[in-house]
């Protein structure tokens, strides 16, 4: 009994290896991706905890603030650097209420299951930007992808299999290539998902270092303690507004 081997020409060879290869950085880039993604939603929504529990307090300690400076304008019309400082401290208390108003109905929770992860993931690899081969695919792939990262957000499954249809419906029958164009495009495939797993490093590192992160990092410590640390936050400046609204008050019984 005889079986035949198929030899592969060098060049078919490399194709192969080079297909295997991308494999795997695909799959990479859609575990890359998917951290990127998590790690921003979970930041905007401590954020808009932070600006829930702190930026309310810092909205108010403005506000009184600027009644301070007021009062001291008043007490000395000569100093226009208290009118300045004044007005400077109601603008921060209406950016505070601004910022408060647009996260009033915002979600709460990030919580994102497994299999909504996988199916990130799976979409990911096929619709991925660098796997492009012309200018209007990268377009529609870059759209795709904002979509997809606009719908894990959201946890929203439907969403996210809905984008995978329309991918798989409109996407181009991609023509028969000759040995070397496959490998040359398989090999630029590689090149763009390699730079895209660079800039994907220095976004979470960029993430990381952030003053946000890091604080959202000490308070999720400080839970594992018992400890609330945004509320001892918040509670610090509400000790700063009640010494501060004495001060008023001191103020307003020298100008009497």
């Amino acid at each position: 009994m005889s079986s035949v081997v198929q030899i592969l020409s060098p060049q078919a060879e490399e194709l192969q290896a080079k297909r295997r290869e991308l494999a795997q950085l695909r799959k990479n880039l859609a575990d890359m991706e998917l951290q990127l993604s998590t790690e921003k939603a979970e930041l905007n929504l401590f954020e808009i905890r932070y600006q829930e529990v702190v930026g309310a307090k810092y909205a108010e300690m403005d506000i009184v603030k600027a009644q301070v400076l007021s009062l001291a304008s008043k007490l000395y019309p000569k100093a226009d650097t208290f009118r300045e400082e004044a007005e400077s401290a109601r603008e921060h208390a209406k950016e505070y209420s601004e910022k408060n108003e647009k996260v009033t109905n915002a979600q709460k929770e990030f919580s994102p299951p497994e299999n909504l992860k996988k199916l990130f993931r799976r979409v990911a690899k096929k619709i991925h930007p660098d796997l492009s081969s012309s200018t209007e695919e990268r377009e529609k792939r870059n759209e795709l992808m904002a979509k997809l990262n606009q719908a894990y957000d959201k946890l929203d499954e439907e969403g996210i299999r809905s984008i995978l249809i329309e991918w798989e419906a409109e996407s181009p029958i991609e023509d028969t290539l000759e040995l070397g164009e496959q490998l040359e495009r398989v090999v630029r495939q590689l090149a763009q998902i390699r730079g895209r797993l660079y800039n994907i490093s220095g976004e979470l590192e960029d993430l990381n270092l952030s003053e946000m992160f890091q604080l959202k990092n000490n308070i999720e410590l400080a839970a594992k303690e018992g400890r609330d640390l945004l509320q001892e936050i918040a509670n610090d400046i509400e000790e700063k507004i009640l010494k501060a609204k004495a001060r008023i008050r001191d103020l307003a019984h020298e100008f009497i």
